[in-house]
């Protein structure tokens, strides 16, 4: 039999403040997160509103003093993991070298017994570091010059004016490599790219990593920030982003599912997880969250790719929904339950029209005339869209759901389409048994994880 892995630490920083507490409370209040942001000027977008890390965030206080020099060449989305990783390894009680500081100790676990895997994105460079550098690459027109931008001649023009280890703050590994370095994990370590689905991957690579015995203990999720310049342009040229004014009330603005829903808005963020060998938290008094049961990944064509070979009248023999479906069945097999057993779902729910189809369609195929049934908890509505940060925190409300044995509130319900469970609802009581967690990204990675009380 496999070794069983259990979730003992929740490490979170979302735009509903820093730790699980707040994560939570926000939830089961209604109480968005969402509003104009103030660490960059959106007013020549159309999408004003965005969910931002509230107050003055910085990883300054959550790394070692012998660390601190570090956080200079971290870019936004390590520290927020590095905030998430000491915020985790504290809930579970751990003693790690991050922790120890150089102070006479024993860590929980031997550092070749940590692992770390942590879902990143395409890091955004901050706009006045690379504006500034730009800057120096015109010509006498005044216009950019590419030449003078690659010149190798060390004459002060262009990427000279980088600061010298720029490369190494906007590496998506380095989010991971932080979080090794503090807290002494040397056994399997890994980065995961795959947008949305990235926590929820790097989840099940965490838990496939101490199911064969190559550690007793992995730091799991995502964590990102899209919520700058370069993140919102990319994301408004994709037209994935809903048009509001800074007056707009955000509730009104994320309709998960609803086939009218004009869009997702942005957020920033993100969640880790401790996750432990089941026999080995018992024996050290852990308090356990939940046991991860089961675990499924699954690729289908993304729905901008079917569109085209709609239109080219060419049959790919792929199903609208069968990604997110494969995934789900897999999660069920591997926790050896039916779909009948599930209480209730933590979806994506980005709201935006194609992707939530494509994952309804899923769900729908998996669930029949239930799915209308099953409580659903929707994070977009209160953060925004995480992107890689976003299965982090669905991982880590799914716990705290299956912890408290409590849904919490659902708002900007709007009306679903496919069959899913309709209408915004308060905070209530509830018997989770299991609790699906569901992350399908832009390019057609999909993921699922069973969560069960312990």
């Amino acid at each position: 039999m496999p070794r069983r892995v259990v979730i003992t630490g929740i490490g979170v920083v979302s735009p509903l403040g820093v730790g699980r507490g707040p994560l939570w409370e926000g939830l089961c209040a209604g109480t968005t997160g969402i509003a104009k942001p103030t660490i960059f000027d959106s007013s020549g977008f159309a999408t004003k509103l965005a969910g931002q890390i509230p107050g003055e965030f910085s990883a300054k206080d959550s790394v070692p003093k012998s660390y601190r020099k570090a956080v200079k060449v971290m870019a936004r989305d390590s520290e927020i993991a590095v905030a998430a990783a000491r915020l985790a390894a504290e809930d579970a009680g751990l003693v790690t070298r991050g922790s120890l500081d150089g102070a006479p100790g024993t860590p929980t676990y031997a550092s070749d017994r940590m692992g770390c895997q942590i879902g990143a994105g395409l890091i955004n460079a901050e706009t006045d570091e690379l504006t500034s550098a730009l800057a120096t690459s015109t010509n006498e027109a005044g216009t950019f010059d590419h030449r003078k931008w690659g010149a190798a001649d060390g004459g002060g023009g262009g990427m000279n004016n980088l600061q010298p280890l720029w490369m190494l703050k906007y590496l998506p590994n380095m989010l991971a490599c932080h979080v090794t370095i503090i807290h002494g994990c040397e056994g399997p370590s890994n980065t995961i790219t795959c947008a949305e689905a990235s926590g929820l991957l790097c989840m099940g690579e965490g838990m496939r990593v101490i199911q064969r015995d190559a550690a007793d203990l992995c730091f799991t999720g995502g964590c990102e920030s899209k919520v700058n310049l370069m993140g919102t342009l990319r994301w408004s040229l994709l037209k994935r982003l809903a048009p509001c004014s800074e007056s707009d009330a955000p509730e009104s603005i994320v309709r998960p599912f609803d086939a009218n829903a004009k869009g997702t808005l942005l957020g920033e963020g993100g969640g880790l997880v401790v996750l432990e060998e089941r026999e080995k938290a018992i024996a050290r008094r852990a308090s356990i969250y939940a046991e991860v049961a089961g675990f499924g990944a699954a690729h289908s064509p993304p729905p901008a790719y079917q569109e085209i070979r709609t239109k080219q009248n060419l049959s790919s023999g792929d199903r609208p929904g069968d990604g997110v479906r494969f995934a789900v069945e897999a999660a069920l097999a591997d926790a050896g339950i039916k779909p009948g057993d599930i209480d209730a779902i933590v979806p994506t729910g980005s709201g935006i029209r194609e992707d939530d189809l494509e994952e309804a369609t899923g769900l729908r195929a998996v669930f029949g005339e239930r799915l209308s049934q099953i409580p659903l908890i929707t994070l977009t509505p209160f953060i925004g869209q995480l992107v890689a940060g976003h299965g982090g925190l669905q991982l880590a409300a799914g716990a705290l759901a299956v912890k408290h044995q409590h849904l919490p509130a659902r708002i900007n319900a709007g009306t679903p389409a496919g069959g899913l469970q309709a209408g915004s609802t308060a905070q209530q009581p509830a018997k989770l048994r299991h609790v699906l967690i569901v992350s399908s990204a832009l390019g057609g990675q999909n993921a699922a994880a069973v969560l069960k009380q312990s």
